[in-house]
């Protein structure tokens, strides 16, 4: 049987995520697509495919970032394409809070805030905890709840909040949400 990559969607994109992201990914011996970065994202979702379908070990990560855009762009489309590819298992997903005026939101499993505390409520930009329980505002969030994820975490600005993220402190959160994935999706006892 052939291998069917795990993947794990990151709902950002730009430079300091992209650090962040792959940072983590070192950290848990995952891969991570680098090329998928950019604000906004470039790579459409056969293209995408190819390079998952590349990588030698698992978890991959993956990031999408519609740069504000108002309507479905190329990362919703992306993830879409992806998340219905009979070669992919799409595992969860970190969704990165946004002060978008495009008013997106997603529903979250947890929220981890820029200390890396777990919580119900959704998180903000800056990796406080919101008002609301159980959904967090975003640019590229909203298409999540279209995807049945098993897993999806909320955190803030990731690479950033506060300066409590950044490749320097070794990414604690953004490992942390990729680590909460990882446990709650089964992804561990599937390796045995």
């Amino acid at each position: 049987m052939e291998r069917k990559p795990k993947v794990i969607f990151v709902t950002d994109g730009d430079e300091a995520a992209r650090k962040a992201v792959e940072q983590a990914s070192r950290e848990i011996g995952g891969r991570c697509i680098s090329h998928s970065s950019g604000n906004p994202s470039h790579l459409t979702g056969e293209e995408l495919a190819s390079l998952i379908l590349q990588t030698p070990t698992d978890p991959v990560l993956v990031m999408f970032d519609d740069g504000g855009y108002r309507e479905s762009g190329m990362g919703e489309t992306a993830m879409h394409y992806l998340a219905n590819h009979p070669d992919i298992e799409v595992i969860g997903a970190v969704a990165v809070a946004s002060s978008t005026h495009a008013s997106e939101w997603a529903h979250i499993d947890v929220g981890i805030d820029r200390y890396g505390n777990l919580t119900e409520y959704g998180i903000d930009k800056d990796g406080l905890a919101d008002l609301e329980v159980g959904r967090i505002n975003g640019d590229t969030v909203y298409v999540l709840d279209e995807l049945s994820l098993p897993v999806v975490v909320g955190v803030g600005d990731i690479g950033k909040m506060a300066g409590l993220d950044t490749v320097e402190k070794g990414a604690p959160i953004t490992k942390l949400a990729i680590e909460i994935i990882l446990e709650r999706s089964g992804y561990h006892e599937s390796e045995v």
